[in-house]
This record gives structure tokens, C-alpha cells and sequence, in this order.
């Protein structure tokens, strides 16, 4: 059987060229939980000439615990050929209006971690730069954890604006410095990043959300132990084979591996939920995103003093019947697992 792989493009270690970003200074502005890993991998990737843009606070004093040079985010910028802008999404556009535009040199690389402030036009790179994506599939801690451990991590990538001649060679020899390449970097452009970002999160992480809260509270009504509804929903590790086996055998493949009650069930309930509406929420939650109602709506929300997200934050305390449940059963099986 033969693959057609032409819709999209990997790029590996042996894309990058040697010596790529020799002769450029690097900025990475936030050193926070993305800037941190990247400015140390870059670091032990041997890229030296290396500065953190970054406001006097915790992140900062981090920054020069490590070694490395820091320094207000316009300055950190002005003097640099690549500049990575690894600030949470909904800060960008006020910094990059005050701090990052003004100080861009023509010529130089402004490089985002994430599509979205390009997709929903709540910034406008000026002429003259170049415009990268270089976008992690992996949490900080995990992106520097597995670069230690010669992994490396996948990463979407993408020139948006060429104005430098080159444009590519920056962008993957970045993509090399913090591990990429080790893995693969698939090449999409900043909007189809940021649309697919926020729909998954979205859709299925918030099915999946609101499917553990439900069955918990459900499972306490009819008398179930909340210790072994902890652990039956993902404590036991179970659930992390079942998306292992969807990553290294394919999804219907992973599924069809459990026997044939959990098969039938799932398949029953599968079919149950398909046809309830859920893929007409789904379909309405990608217009939303699409159309740039939920980045309006999210700077809204920081305008605001993020009252719906103190919210969300507020439930990931111990205060909760699901946490209490969780530091019980760790508690069981304290010293008998790696749960502990």
C-alpha cells in the first residue's frame, strides 16, 4: 500500500544546516513555563550569543540564577537578530505594540510559539522581518525533560513572512537547538495551528473534561468509592496505555485491543453520543474559534481581570471531592507504586 505523505511536510535533523544561526543573537522574551526550557536547550545546544527579555520578577531572578543574561524586553530585543516571543497569548499584542515592534531591526526574525495572535489579527508584524511559527506539541517541563534524554518533541512550523532570504535556515535551526528535529516538525501555517490548538482543547478536552466530573459525581450517587473512581478513570495508568496504544497503533487499531465487553460498550455509547449533537457542538465551537469570537472573547476576559479563569484556576486546589479522593488513594498506595 502506498502512502501519499504531499499534503503535508516533516522536517527532520538532517533539514537543518550547520551552523544556522551563527553570527545571530537570539532573544527569548518570557522565560516562563516555555521560555525556561527553550533558552536551555538552546543554551546546550550551544547557541551562546543568547539574552532573556523579561519584566523584574521571579522569572527574571530564574533567568540570571541559571546564568543566563537578562534584560527589559525592548532592549533584549533591539539588539538581537532572532527574536522568540514566548508570552502567554492574550499579553502579546499589548507587549509587542509597546516593546517588540517598535526595536525590530529589518532583517531580523520574530519567532511565535503559538499562531494565535497571527490568526485572529490581534497583532501586525511590520514589513521587513521575518515572520516564523515554531510551535511545541509538549508542556515546557516535558519539552526540556525529554530533550535531556535525547528525545526531543514535535512541533509545527511555518514561514509566514519571508523578508531576510533566510528564513528557513533560522527557523530550523532553531527547531534543532530545542530538540525538535529530533522528533519531527510538521510544517502547517499559524492559522491552521491556532484553529487546531483551540479546537481540540476545546472540543475534546473538554468532553473529556466533563465526561471524568460527570461519571465521578454520578459514581458517588450510586455508591461507588471516589478512591477507585480516581482510579479506574486514569490513576491506574490504564487510561494512559489506551492513548499510548492509539499513538503506537492507530486509533481503531488501540481500541479494538480491549476485550470484547469493553469493545461492544464503547462501541454502543460511541454510537449513542455521535448521535446526540456532539458534532454539531463541535462544528459550532470551530466556527466560534475560527471566526475570531473566542480571541475577542478571551482578551475580553484579561480586560476584565480574568474573572472566568480565576474560576477554572480555583478548581485545581486540593478543595474538591476529586483531589480529596486523589490524596487519599495516593496515600493507600504510598511506597507500593509510582503513583506516590
Amino acid at each position: 500500500m502506498t502512502v501519499d505523505n504531499s499534503f503535508i511536510r516533516l522536517f527532520t535533523a538532517q533539514d537543518a544546516l550547520p551552523g544556522a544561526l551563527e553570527g545571530e543573537r537570539v532573544a527569548v522574551l518570557g522565560y516562563g513555563h516555555l521560555g525556561r526550557p527553550f533558552a536551555l536547550n538552546m543554551r546546550d545546544s550551544g547557541i551562546t550569543n543568547l539574552v532573556v527579555g523579561n519584566v523584574a520578577d521571579e522569572y527574571a531572578d530564574q533567568a540570571r540564577t541559571d546564568g543566563l543574561t537578562v534584560q527589559p524586553v525592548g532592549q533584549a530585543v533591539v539588539a538581537s537578530d532572532v527574536i522568540l516571543v514566548l508570552l502567554p497569548d492574550e499579553v502579546v499584542p499589548e507587549v509587542f505594540t509597546a516593546d517588540i515592534a517598535p526595536n525590530l531591526a529589518t532583517g531580523s526574525a520574530i519567532v511565535f510559539a503559538s499562531g494565535y495572535t497571527l490568526a485572529y489579527g490581534l497583532i501586525q508584524p511590520p514589513a521587513g522581518v521575518d515572520v516564523l511559527l515554531l510551535a511545541p506539541r509538549m508542556a515546557g517541563e516535558n519539552a526540556r525533560q525529554r530533550f535531556l534524554a535525547g528525545q526531543g518533541f514535535f512541533a509545527y512550523v511555518s514561514v509566514e513572512q519571508e523578508a531576510s532570504g533566510k528564513a528557513w535556515r533560522r527557523l530550523l535551526g532553531l527547531a534543532q537547538a530545542v530538540g525538535v528535529l529530533r522528533a519531527g516538525a510538521l510544517q502547517i501555517n499559524a492559522r491552521q495551528e491556532a484553529d487546531l490548538d483551540l479546537f481540540i482543547e476545546q472540543t475534546m478536552g473538554a468532553v473529556l473534561g466533563a465526561a471524568m466530573m460527570s461519571a465521578f459525581a454520578i459514581g458517588q450517587e450510586a455508591g461507588l468509592p471516589p478512591e477507585a473512581l480516581v482510579s479506574e478513570m486514569y490513576m491506574s495508568g490504564e487510561m494512559e496505555m489506551v492513548f499510548r496504544a492509539f499513538r503506537e497503533e492507530g486509533f481503531f487499531r488501540g481500541s479494538s485491543a480491549h476485550g470484547p465487553t469493553a469493545l461492544y460498550g464503547g462501541f454502543l455509547r460511541t454510537m449513542s453520543f455521535m448521535a446526540s449533537g456532539l458534532g454539531d457542538r463541535f462544528r459550532e465551537t470551530l466556527a466560534e474559534i475560527q471566526s475570531g469570537q473566542f480571541a475577542r472573547q478571551f482578551q475580553a476576559e484579561r480586560e476584565a481581570g480574568y474573572p472566568s479563569l480565576s474560576m477554572a484556576q480555583a478548581m485545581s486546589t486540593d478543595d474538591n471531592p476529586i483531589a480529596q479522593a486523589e490524596i487519599r488513594l495516593r496515600a493507600l498506595l504510598a511506597g507500593r507504586n509510582s503513583l506516590g
